[in-house]
């Protein structure tokens, strides 16, 4: 198989492989890393009776050919997919499905980019002795997966940044509960100020050469290419039992969920339409509905985790399809403002006994609408968080308590601790300098 190659989106970096490109996160250009050219895939060469683990190892090999990590991927997808994806019945709905991706340790889809990029990185050689400092920036659920996939991990640290009282209570505790070689900082801004830090730490040579680092949010190949194979698996399902493509509605922020299921349908897989379900943060449904891409500042929403003003993955989707027109003919956005999620939640609870979260609750808007219009097509929402993370919003519209998944009991029952950081540039820079000889562990 010839040598995937990766590039980056804004052309003025060397092309590097993939551990290369994983173990770097960014470009050094600034640009988020892209295969030369996605691969073309048969449904044919899929073990029809394969598990997730299987689906995955298929579906990423053409992406890591040629480099040493390739012998090590079914390792790495065993690792890091232990836990089901399932698909299932919408209630209510005769033609409405549900992609379960929340079934991981810690409650959300994150889960499954942050153990497979912790399965990576535990696989590269590293010529510095000093412990690699992961960077994450995070709008609720993805520090803490990065926290439970990297905690323990030998040579590796992580600095997980979240905007201070933008993120639901629990998701605090989780960000805050791991210790050792994890630390929480809690910025006073929002969730854009803290991927705007993590870049600039990122792209500093600086800094680099003082403290080693790297990053772990969906601009990393490690977290972003993972999360195309459940997408792939229930696609694959739904094809070998329908012989018709599944339409997906994904909820996103940064755009890096919605992009692999985006990237799976470019492989040639059996993927239908594909409609992004917005918050009340409006760049993207703007810019889909003939707008200029035009960043802002992020408001705060009740589907926090998708609370961005600037979705860094734009610059993958334009190099994915080319220019703006192919971009919006490819695939639809909707916003839906907290009215309409809180209402959504009531309804589905209250007439079908779905408990939704609020950023699924997005996308069962966007169904809900599209049934209204007299459309019967098959779909599945995507369910990117269970609903026990958002009690304070969930329980009183549903009306009943939600039980709590075991492993998230587990992990509020830790003590939790964060530190606060101001929303600026040199803050991040300065604490990893003060903190780049504290050793294995962080010293609180």
């Amino acid at each position: 198989m010839k040598t995937t190659r990766y590039r980056s989106t804004r052309g003025r970096s060397p092309m590097v492989g993939i551990g290369a490109a994983i173990a770097a996160g960014l470009a050094p250009d600034g640009g988020l890393y892209v295969p030369e050219r996605l691969p073309r895939l048969d449904v044919a060469v899929f073990d029809p009776n394969g598990t997730l683990t299987d689906t995955a190892t298929t579906l990423l090999a053409p992406f890591f050919a040629g480099d040493p990590l390739a012998d090590a991927l079914p390792a790495i997808c065993a690792e890091a997919l232990t836990f089901d994806t399932p698909l299932r019945p919408l209630a209510g709905d005769p033609h409405g499905h549900v992609l379960e991706l929340f079934h991981g340790p810690t409650a959300a889809f994150k889960d499954a980019g942050a153990r497979f990029l912790a399965a990576c990185l535990r696989r590269l050689p590293r010529s510095d002795a000093r412990p690699l400092t992961i960077l994450v920036a995070t709008s609720g659920d993805t520090g803490a997966a990065v926290g439970a996939a990297f905690h323990g991990q030998p040579g590796v640290r992580v600095v997980i940044l979240y905007p201070d009282g933008r993120v639901s209570p629990r998701q605090a505790h989780q960000l805050g509960c791991f210790g050792g070689n994890v630390r929480a900082l809690r910025v006073s801004g929002r969730f854009d100020d803290c991927q705007r830090m993590v870049k600039a730490a990122l792209n500093d040579v600086e800094l680099q050469r003082e403290v080693p680092l790297s990053s772990a949010n969906s601009i990393s190949l490690g977290r972003l290419l993972p999360q195309m194979s459940y997408y792939a698996h229930a696609a694959l399902a739904w094809w070998r039992a329908q012989a018709v493509p599944l339409n997906f509605i994904v909820p996103t922020g940064n755009l890096g969920n919605a992009l692999a299921c985006l990237w799976v349908r470019e492989t040639g897989l059996p993927v239908g339409e594909i409609r992004l379900a917005c918050n009340a943060n409006a760049t993207l449904s703007d810019f889909f509905s003939g707008d200029d891409y035009r960043p802002r500042a992020a408001v705060a929403t009740l589907a926090n985790a998708m609370d961005v003003g600037a979705p860094s993955n734009f610059e993958r989707l334009r190099w994915t399809f080319g220019d703006d027109i192919s971009v919006r003919r490819t695939v639809r956005a909707e916003c839906v403002d907290d009215a309409a999620i809180r209402a959504t939640i009531r309804r589905h609870a209250h007439e079908h006994g779905e408990v939704l979260c609020p950023h699924t609750a997005c996308a069962a808007h966007v169904l809900d609408g599209l049934r209204a219009e007299g459309d019967r097509a098959e779909c599945a929402v995507v369910a990117t968080a269970h609903p026990a993370k958002f009690e304070g919003v969930v329980e009183p519209l549903a009306g009943r308590p939600v039980a709590v998944p075991s492993a998230l009991a587990v992990m509020l029952q830790r003590p939790s601790h964060a530190e606060p950081l101001a929303a600026e540039d040199a803050a991040l820079k300065q604490w990893l300098r003060q903190h780049a000889h504290a050793g294995e562990a962080f010293v609180a």
